[in-house]
């Protein structure tokens, strides 16, 4: 214990030495502990968000980008498909297909994206419902736990949408008040930061924004029946633009679609399937199962719509080996005007193209690391000089040469575990940092205080730089001439 002591007097002893030398290794470990908590979480996020989903399809354009867009929700898609195009692959009883989720996105609502779909969704991610219901009427909505968290909504909280996927007031919309009727549990997934909705709200509240200034006296005295059609209005001369991001090609929607449907804001109750009431059921407590027979209507429904525009749709086959599903996403691209992408092969592809930034930083953080091994080399054998006379006392009171050995390699040890804990201590402060400016953008959580796993190795791997760093100043202080050093004062 004495020794331990001893050695850490010595490193205090020149300030200057010991400052820069724990800056070299705070910025080494730091980095390196940086690097690997963000690759960590960052294929974390990716492989949850996969949701078992073995390709998308949407508009042509860039592959990833729509994998990012429709699958992880921090890009913009690369455009619209219509039902009719989409059909073969939302329709039930496809061969290969075991789940298909239609998405329509485009809106927000303070940054939290917006999305149509039906309760299918649910099933990628396995979400449950932690109070209320799940959307079934004309904007009702069921939001993710982190969007009830962050924006404290709760059941009946109404809000309006945005247009784009940025915050702006200027770009809200004037209709189509949005009600929460339930919250999700925790998932720790993408869904947890998502609104969802009915494909068919998404198309209403810009239809209604479309026909802003028409003539809309009391809906609540006017029965829209499936056969009343509004053929008059041809939607796409109102010159309305919805900017890069509008999903949803909204010119030829009419009332029919919502048959049943009070536009004026009144109770959705009488909203049926079929002859059953769906809109007062709680669904809190169910399996999803138990929604099937309601979202095939809802499916159906969709289906009735084909000149009507989706963003993408989320596909789960049956059986990703089989023969013919490797080749559906080809026969997509190359037969037809929908895009076809596969998210593994995207996702890895976005990891090759980042691993080329993270392996540079990472020979960084090495070159660091190696010259503040360097440097620690280089105090302690500056150290060494000036205390040859101090040493050969040591030995001369009855200190052995592994004992001054033992003094030497310690100071090493001491400034690199200090350097250690300094540089961990950094890097998550770091991450703290980045990781709000990251969830202002894109909503992603990434949590500064976690470990990732390799804290051991990256310990045992800075004691074996130090040990490394200090073992010839030791084996010189081991090697002391008691004689010489004391004759020369």
């Amino acid at each position: 214990m004495h020794l331990i002591k001893l050695a850490w007097k010595n490193l205090i002893h020149n300030p200057l030495n010991l400052f820069l030398n724990l800056i070299l290794l705070t910025l080494g470990i730091g980095l390196i502990n940086f690097i690997l908590l963000m690759n960590t979480q960052l294929k974390d996020k990716f492989e949850k968000n996969l949701g078992g989903v073995n390709m998308v399809v949407g508009a042509k354009g860039s592959p990833l980008q729509m994998i990012l867009s429709s699958m992880y929700h921090i890009d913009s898609p690369t455009g619209n498909i219509s039902i009719k195009e989409g059909t073969p692959f939302l329709r039930e009883g496809h061969p290969l297909i075991d789940l298909s989720v239609p998405l329509s996105l485009g809106d927000n609502h303070k940054g939290y994206r917006i999305v149509g779909t039906d309760h299918s969704i649910l099933k990628l991610y396995d979400a449950k419902l932690a109070e209320g219901k799940l959307w079934n009427n004309l904007y009702e909505v069921t939001i993710g736990s982190r969007v009830a968290e962050e924006l404290g909504l709760g059941i009946g909280a109404q809000f309006t949408s945005s247009h784009g996927f940025n915050h702006d007031e200027d770009l809200t919309h004037d209709h189509g008040v949005l009600t929460v009727k339930g919250i999700l549990k925790p998932t720790g997934s993408v869904i947890d930061l998502l609104i969802l909705v009915s494909t068919e709200s998404v198309w209403a509240v810009h239809e209604d924004h479309d026909h802003e200034g028409h003539d809309h006296e009391d809906h609540s005295d006017h029965d829209h029946s499936a056969d009343e059609t509004h053929q008059g209005h041809d939607h796409s001369d109102h010159g309305h633009n919805h900017g890069d991001h509008d999903h949803s090609d909204h010119s030829g929607h009419d009332h029919d679609d919502h048959t049943g449907h009070d536009h004026a804001g009144h109770d959705h109750d009488e909203h049926q399937h079929d002859g059953h009431d769906h809109s007062g059921h709680d669904h809190s407590g169910h399996d999803h199962s138990e929604h099937n027979h309601q979202n095939d209507l809802s499916r159906s429904h969709l289906l009735t719509h084909g000149d009507k525009d989706i963003t993408s749709i989320l596909v789960k086959f049956k059986n990703p080996k089989n023969f013919q599903v490797l080749q559906l996403p080809r026969n997509i691209n190359e037969n037809t005007d929908l895009q076809a992408a596969s998210p593994a092969y995207e996702i890895n592809r976005l990891y090759d193209m980042m691993g080329t930034g993270t392996k540079a930083l990472q020979l960084i953080a090495l070159l660091i690391a190696i010259v503040s091994a360097l440097s620690i080399f280089v105090s302690l054998l500056n150290s060494l000089k000036q205390r040859k006379y101090e040493l050969s006392l040591l030995r001369v009171m009855g200190g052995k040469p592994t004992s001054l050995l033992t003094l030497i390699l310690i100071e090493g040890l001491l400034l690199t575990i200090l350097g250690y804990i300094i540089g961990m201590l950094v890097s998550h402060i770091g991450m703290s940092g980045l990781g709000q400016n990251l969830e202002e953008k894109y909503n992603y959580e990434f949590v500064p205080w976690v470990l990732h796993g390799k804290e051991g190795l990256l310990l045992g791997a800075t004691l074996l730089l130090g040990t490394i760093a200090a073992l010839i100043p030791a084996l010189m202080a081991y090697g002391t001439d008691i004689h010489k050093n004391l004759s020369q004062g």
